[in-house]
């Protein structure tokens, strides 16, 4: 009878692993919707995802297939990306307007369909056309495959928390208007923390409405923490509490501990916080990075609230001061800080060949403009190339052979070589184009993004669509082929999908094109991706359906 039992829970257990290997199938629902909100004591009607600001959060874990159905009923064209997820030959669910699909226009809908393979950790969600994303956002929480411990302490409890930025105006008419004039466009009116300005905001409806982080004394806590914010890096920090960093952008690091985080617009952070503080109320902060002296933010600090438990939400609360807004060394110690796990379970696999050796300059330029205020157009650029976005997917002209949409000969170094960090040339007009740049199916690239002085050096925060890279190497004033490979880390750099190339510096990554499709490159601070500072891979299709891009799914918004 024994043997019978035990031969019979062999054959349940033989059935049901590749279920539990395999991962489920989750399905989601986001209703684009518009609905009022009050901030800073004022009320205006913004796009959202089921009526929330910040959006539902996603939840999954590693392994699952994920569909999300997004209904569009407002009147904006809409398409929503799943930032940091690599979409394996699933390009047509990566959703930047134009680039991978058509946007879903009013009254529309389309199922985005994919699946998280081998990637565990917070990634996040957001608008991808205009400057939608402002209020269209939401995080996405990938959880290890089931029995699979994290790499670290576990925490009692997890939390999302959301940086981002609010306009009392709608930013659809901030962006316009810059636009017409050609001009830079208003900064934000405050940062937020989960939706909030906080209770330092200086408006008292602010003040009841802040986030508060309600923890127990001796445990521990994940924070998963988003910079959302369209054009701002962001300091965070958490009065009187220390923070070990465990996780960037979904790929698990070697911890360290600090008291101030940087995120960059896209960037995710997860840190462990232990309640090991008295009894009392304490003051968290958002508050912005530049260092560059031409570049207008918004200096205003967004607060939350952790509470510990038997505290009254009237006593007092520690603050602590943010740093600097130019406090670029407290900036690079926590970059320097960054390195990949590197372990047995998670290696880094860092290509130690390169097939490809690209230099992309990322900066501004100035083009005539008839009829705006100057008579010219701030623009941005990569390689001297504004870029131009198309009227038909560029996904769709690539896997149907459609000619005109596209060229694939964005040049791999800048046209001109000048001293990129110095003044720059006189004629500071760019090129335009819908140009791509070609590669191979499992070629090994690397990409230094050199930032430029033209108009003015500035931090660019640069994201690659369906891929990680490995951040080899970073340095100030302009990247040297001959020297600066000699300090290259290629033992355990750090892993991400976003990462700033420092103001008048250069930040050197490594990918493998292992992911056939048209994956976009740009910059993150969302003022930028309007003016042109934009391109976009191709790659080709490998050997046999397995390193092929799947086929359309039917219900493809057309154009």
């Amino acid at each position: 009878m024994a043997a019978s039992s035990s031969f019979g829970a062999l054959i349940l257990v033989f059935f049901l692993l590749p279920l539990l290997t395999k991962g489920m199938t989750r399905h989601y629902k986001f209703n684009v919707v518009e609905k009022k909100f009050t901030r800073l004591c004022s009320t205006k009607s913004i796009a959202t995802v089921n009526g929330q600001f910040p959006g539902p959060t996603l939840y999954a874990r590693e392994g699952d297939t994920v569909l999300v159905k997004v209904v569009n009923h407002v009147n904006y064209n809409v398409t929503i990306h799943w930032h940091g997820v690599r979409q394996l030959r699933t390009g047509w669910a990566d959703g930047p307007a134009y680039i991978t699909q058509c946007p879903i226009q009013p009254g529309q809908n389309y199922v985005y369909n994919f699946t998280l393979t081998g990637q565990r950790g917070t990634l996040w969600w957001h608008a991808h056309i205009s400057w939608l994303r402002a209020t269209v956002h939401g995080a996405i929480v990938v959880l290890p495959k089931l029995h699979v411990p994290y790499p670290f302490p576990a925490p009692h409890k997890e939390v999302v928390l959301v940086l981002a930025e609010w306009w009392k105006s709608d930013t659809e008419a901030v962006i316009n208007e810059a636009l017409n004039s050609g001009l830079a466009p208003n900064v934000s009116d405050a940062h937020t923390i989960n939706g909030h300005a906080g209770p330092l905001s200086g408006c008292s409806s602010s003040a009841r409405d802040g986030f508060t982080l309600q923890v127990d004394k001796g445990k521990r806590y994940l924070l998963r923490i988003i910079n959302a914010a369209l054009n701002e890096d962001l300091f965070f920090k958490v009065a009187g509490h220390q923070l070990t960093v465990v996780e960037v952008d979904a790929a698990y690091i070697k911890p360290f501990t600090t008291d101030t985080l940087l995120l960059t617009p896209g960037q995710t952070t997860n840190v462990l916080l232990t309640a090991g503080q008295g009894a009392g109320r304490y003051i968290v902060t958002a508050s912005p990075f530049t260092d560059s002296p031409l570049v207008a933010v918004d200096n205003r600090t967004a607060t939350a609230t952790v509470q510990y438990a038997n505290s009254v939400s009237t006593s007092a609360i520690t603050t602590t001061k943010p740093p600097p807004q130019n406090a670029t060394p407290v900036a690079s110690s926590f970059t320097d800080s960054l390195r990949s796990l590197n372990s047995q379970q998670y290696p880094a696999k860092v290509p130690a060949t390169v097939d490809h050796s690209l230099l992309f300059t990322v900066g501004l330029g100035v083009n005539p403009c008839a009829t705006c205020a100057n008579g010219s157009r701030v623009v941005a650029d990569i390689n001297n190339v504004s870029f131009v976005m198309p009227t038909t997917a560029l996904l769709q002209a690539h896997y149907f052979n459609m000619s005109g949409v596209f060229t694939d000969d964005f040049p791999g170094q800048p046209p001109i070589a000048f001293n990129y960090t110095g003044s720059g040339p006189r004629n500071l007009q760019t090129m335009s184009g819908t140009r791509l740049y070609r590669v191979p199916y499992n070629a090994s690239v690397q990409l230094v993004l050199q930032d430029t002085g033209i108009i003015g050096p500035e931090n660019h925060p640069i994201h690659l669509h369906g891929y990680n890279f490995f951040v080899v190497g970073r340095g100030v004033g302009n990247y040297d082929p001959k020297s600066s490979p000699s300090n290259f880390n290629l033992v355990d750099p750090i892993e991400r999908n976003t990462i700033g190339v420092p103001s008048g510096g250069w930040t050197a990554i490594r990918f493998r094109a292992d992911n056939p499709g048209v994956w976009f490159l740009h910059c993150h601070f969302e003022v930028h991706t309007t003016w042109g500072l934009k391109m976009a891979f191709v790659v080709d299709d490998g050997e046999g359906p397995t390193q092929s891009l799947l086929p359309p799914p039917n219900d493809l918004p057309s154009c």
